[in-house]
């Protein structure tokens, strides 16, 4: 069962060092997302918006995709996580439908490494739980990059994806849309579960994987067919353990990352609903087979396509994001009062536009 793999003895013991260095990451990385949010992402994503929702949507990108970047620094090069990408050569695509597994909590955050690869990384998008979006900071980061909060309920779900779709139509806006079709993280009670189902139903049997669900996915299809550039199919495995949060800030987990790539043209993927349902429930199917040999033999096919990352580039943008973070620091605690006045109305504004889902439409055009 896969759920053996995921209970090997952790790579790392959690040492007093690994603590005290993973406490220090957390903070700096709440501190920089908070200032990066507050001095710079808030103009683009407010006052641009109100002249050019591209132009926004580029300063927006550039902004946090400096901030992402912060994480597979640490990751790779700090905690020495290794990364490895296997499949087809990934094209740096501008517009990408990203579908993936959801082994665990923290998978998304792994798709920042091969996003930052590709030079995309301020591009990611993801359809997500609608309770993260009260998150204090990271939910106001959420709605400003324009992240889809669901309640994971079709009926309730079904207006509000297709609305938000609709505003991703400009072919020239960055774009990784990433969508997890299985709803939520796999566990071996989610996984009896969804046998349960599928028997019932006549359906798969899946072991490494939930059977996903369909209507979101071809709902983004349907809205984005005609100005994507590919779809790519990411199935994530761990060596030795599944990772949690913590395990990642900390560096105790997991060894290793693999991920496997299929780059697919749009063209391929049916356009009628039901057919491109099936062909999402083929492509689970196949990720499940992925995953059995993985646990097997310890890797994907045709691993190694993506080299890795620069620690020259990802120094560079860590001391870049670090002296932006201390200076308005700086500025906000021991300079003049009006910066303390801007940092309050700006938290105010944002906490109120994140509550209502808020965002200025432009009143001029460029």
């Amino acid at each position: 069962m896969a759920d053996d793999f995921g209970k090997q003895p952790r790579h790392r013991n959690l040492t007093p060092l690994r603590m005290v260095r993973g406490i220090f990451c957390l903070i700096m990385l709440v501190l920089s997302a908070f200032i990066l949010l507050v001095f710079f992402g808030f103009w683009p994503a407010i006052g641009m918006r109100t002249i050019n929702v591209h132009y926004s949507r580029v300063g927006i990108s550039f902004v946090f995709g400096c901030w992402l970047a912060l994480w597979p620094f640490w990751f790779e090069k700090i905690n020495k996580t290794k990364v490895v990408i296997s499949g087809d050569s990934v094209p740096s695509a501008k517009r990408v439908l990203v579908i993936a597994n959801h082994r665990t909590e923290v998978d998304w955050m792994y798709l920042w490494d091969l996003a930052l690869r590709k030079g995309c990384v301020g591009s990611l998008r993801y359809i997500l739980k609608s309770s993260l979006m009260r998150l204090p900071v990271f939910g106001w980061v959420f709605h400003v990059m324009e992240f889809i909060p669901v309640e994971r309920k079709w009926d309730a779900d079904a207006l509000k994806l297709r609305q938000m779709l609709g505003t991703y139509q400009d072919p020239q806006d960055p774009l990784w849309l990433v969508v997890f079709p299985e709803g939520t993280d796999f566990t071996e009670q989610k996984c009896i579960r969804s046998q349960k189902y599928a028997s019932e139903n006549g359906l798969p049997i899946l072991k490494n994987v939930l059977l996903p669900k369909t209507k979101g996915f071809c709902a983004c299809l349907e809205e984005l067919r005609g100005t994507l550039d590919a779809v790519y199919d990411i199935t994530i495995g761990y060596k030795h353990h599944c990772p949690s949060f913590l395990d990642n800030a900390f560096g105790v987990d997991p060894a290793e990352v693999h991920m496997h790539v299929r780059c697919i043209s749009v063209a391929d993927i049916p356009a009628s609903e039901n057919e491109a349902a099936s062909w999402l429930m083929d492509t689970f199917c196949d990720k499940d087979e992925l995953l059995s040999d993985f646990h097997s033999q310890g890797h994907f096919p045709r691993e190694g396509i993506e080299s890795e990352l620069s620690t020259a580039k990802c120094l560079a943008n860590f001391i870049f994001v670090m002296t932006l973070t201390a200076i308005c620091t700086y500025l906000t605690l021991f300079s003049s009062i009006w910066f303390k006045i801007y940092v309050s109305s700006v938290c105010a504004f944002l906490a109120t536009a994140t509550y209502f889902n808020f965002r200025p439409s432009p009143i001029v055009s460029l």
